[in-house]
């Protein structure tokens, strides 16, 4: 069976029964049809208070670089969640909400797969409860009101030159990047040069992401950085005095969503940034009602150890206070035989010598989580292709460097499969081991921040900055951003900035070409090689084989 007709022949619970398993009445719920929900205000804040007293234990999910191979990270976190329960542990669940971008491109969705999977899988992968669209209409009203701005007198004399909110859609639709505006006369508006960004890059996602309150939503907004005025200083969106109408379309988007697994796991799924491009890990609201709500806690970042890891670690942790007690690190047999040089079409062929070479892949990334005082094991997730060689000799490499690696079969077994690793994972949340500390102070100067990550996590000899991109610093700190944490943009296929740099790349020039202000989501964008913050389509996009029939059943759908 596929991902799609698992989750269509699971019978779901109402989601009224998933929360009463973590103890949220009925009237502390805002329904969604039966089986989706949103958190009420009163409920949100009652749970922000109650984990601030006695958090549960913080279970973080990270991978090696990806391969088109897979390594199936949001199976193993959902696997894991369920494991959990079947070692008779409280556990929940949160996650990003999937971006359509990848679903109908070539990533697929972000629900699990096989027996670890979150329902309704056709929902979530699609509008869910609508979220990255009010996402997407707040961050073009933004647009809206800086043109007519313009258009009506330019008060605050922008100068159009420099503004530097893009529009965004949730697509991946390439011939948007660069776009001019304003065409056909004077009643159509000021002519500019434009661009379209995916959603989930948009700095309201992030914000939104960050946010606990309607009140720190839009102290946010109001401190974004829309451009420049002629004088060069800089103009916030709160200056057009129009925060409250954005706040008002996000007003339930701050609201987490509650969904279950397969195996009827309570699982707060909410806000979706992508780590290549942003800062990648679910809102800080799910984690905090998963954290006030179970006894443990599985939560993920996406993409590699090098992105979503240093970033969840590095901008949500210290944003929010979060401090994880274990990190898991999914690895495939198959993917690290790719690090080491194998085909794709060669996979399936047992091959030692190529694992122990790309082992040097995994290695990296365990090596990068000891910098953050975290302990971690690594979840091999199994295919049926491994051999039992394979599977023995990449646990004898976990264990010469002091790791554990735990076969993990929760895509063919579900919480049964996952077992082994809930058994290990819950024994190092409660050795109390772990000392979360942040890998950067904030107080080093910009420049600084992401030569620390980019040659201890990146393993670069040096960085090599634009000289455009140096000069936007020098304005940040000027502006009083020098502070602010970075967060680095480049391919989600390298431990480098070079996609083609597979395996553990070091000692090369880690490149930055640009910088970006996030003043209102609190740090600062470094772009590094040919990263876009608004992807494309492939020769064969994924929208090929997805259909739906005249019942209303998808099909295709990963």
């Amino acid at each position: 069976m596929t991902d799609i007709e698992i989750a269509q022949a699971n019978v779901m619970a109402p989601i009224t029964e998933i929360a009463q398993k973590i103890d949220i009445p009925e009237d502390k719920l805002e329904l969604y049809g039966k089986y989706k929900a949103k958190i009420t205000f009163d409920e949100l804040k009652t749970l922000q208070e109650k984990a601030a007293k006695k958090p549960g234990k913080l279970i973080l999910v990270t991978a090696v670089t990806p391969t088109p191979a897979g390594e199936g990270k949001s199976t193993v976190s959902i696997g894991l969640a369920d494991g959990l329960r079947k070692i008779g542990k409280k556990s929940v669940v949160a996650l990003r909400e999937p971006s359509l971008g990848p679903c109908f491109g070539v990533k697929g969705g972000a629900c699990g797969g096989g027996y670890a999977q979150i329902v309704p899988m056709e929902d979530i992968n699609l509008h869910f409860t609508g979220d990255i669209h009010a996402i997407s209409i707040a961050n073009n009203l933004i647009a809206a009101l800086i043109d007519n701005h313009l258009q009506q007198g330019n008060e605050l004399n922008i100068d159009s030159r420099t503004i530097s909110w893009k529009r965004c859609v949730d697509l991946n639709d390439r011939a948007l990047r660069n776009i001019t505006i304003g065409l056909g006369g004077r009643l159509q508006g000021v002519p500019r040069e434009d661009h379209f960004s995916i959603a989930v890059a948009s700095e309201i996602m992030a914000i939104v992401c960050l946010s606990k309150t309607i009140t720190e939503l839009k102290q946010r907004i109001d401190r974004i950085v829309i451009g420049q005025n002629y004088n060069k200083e800089n103009v916030t969106f709160g200056q057009l005095k129009c925060t409250g109408a954005v706040a008002a379309l996000l007003k339930d988007v701050i609201k987490p969503n509650l969904v279950q697994t397969l195996e009827k796991t309570p699982a707060f799924v909410h806000g979706g940034p992508f780590a290549n491009i942003a800062h990648g890990c679910n809102s800080v609201n799910a984690t905090i009602c998963a954290l006030a709500t179970g006894d443990y806690v599985v939560t993920e970042a996406g993409f590699a150890a090098d992105l979503g890891a240093e970033k969840f670690l590095d901008i949500k942790c210290r944003s929010a206070g979060l401090k994880p007690d274990a990190v898991v690190i999914v690895a495939t047999i198959r993917a690290l035989k790719m690090h080491g040089g194998v085909a794709k079409a060669d996979l399936s062929k047992p091959d030692c010598a190529a694992l122990e070479k790309g082992f040097a892949n995994l290695k990296t990334h365990i090596e990068n989580i000891s910098k953050f005082g975290l302990k971690a094991v690594v979840a091999v997730n199994k295919f049926i292709t491994d051999t039992d060689e394979e599977t023995a000799l990449l646990q004898k490499l976990c264990s010469q460097i002091g790791t554990n690696a735990v076969l993990s079969e929760g895509w063919g077994k579900g919480g049964e499969g996952a077992k082994a690793l809930a058994e290990a994972v819950s024994k190092i949340a409660d050795s109390n081991e772990s000392k979360y500390h942040p890998l950067y102070e904030l107080e080093l100067p910009l420049a600084d921040k992401i030569s620390t990550i980019a040659t201890q996590i990146y393993r670069a000899q040096k960085v090599e900055f634009d000289s455009a991109a140096l000069k936007k610093l020098k304005t940040f700190e000027e502006n009083g951003y020098g502070k602010l944490p970075v967060c680095i943009a480049k391919t989600q296929n390298s431990i480098s900035h070079d996609p083609k740099l597979i395996g553990a790349p070091e000692g090369y020039i880690f490149p930055v070409r640009d910088m970006q202000l996030y003043a209102g989501a609190g740090f600062v964008v470094a772009l590094a090689g040919d990263i876009m913050t608004m992807p494309g389509l492939p020769k064969a996009p994924a929208a090929l084989d997805i259909d739906v029939n005249d019942d209303g059943v998808i099909s295709g759908l990963f």
